[in-house]
């Protein structure tokens, strides 16, 4: 399942790609992954310096699979007071 959902991530990822840039290697790898029942959920980067994100989730029911494509803005640190 890993695998499969890496493939999903690196082929939408090389479907989006600037094709006037010179070629990048790049990969992708797992942030975080969850499994409830026949359900899994997936939290994807890769090691483009991008800042995107990608979530991706597996509906065991209707075997299916939905990607979310995510930008990441900024990082604040908040501390508690």
């Amino acid at each position: 399942m890993d695998n499969k959902a890496i493939n999903i991530v690196l082929n939408y990822i090389s479907e989006h790609l600037d094709w006037s840039d010179p070629t990048v290697e790049f990969g992708a790898y797992i942030v975080w992954k969850c499994k409830v029942l026949q359900n899994w959920k997936y939290l994807i980067s890769s090691t483009l310096p991008d800042g995107m994100y990608y979530e991706l989730t597996y509906n065991g029911d209707k075997k299916e699979w939905y990607l979310d494509a995510y930008k990441k803005f900024e990082n604040q640190v908040i501390p508690e007071t």
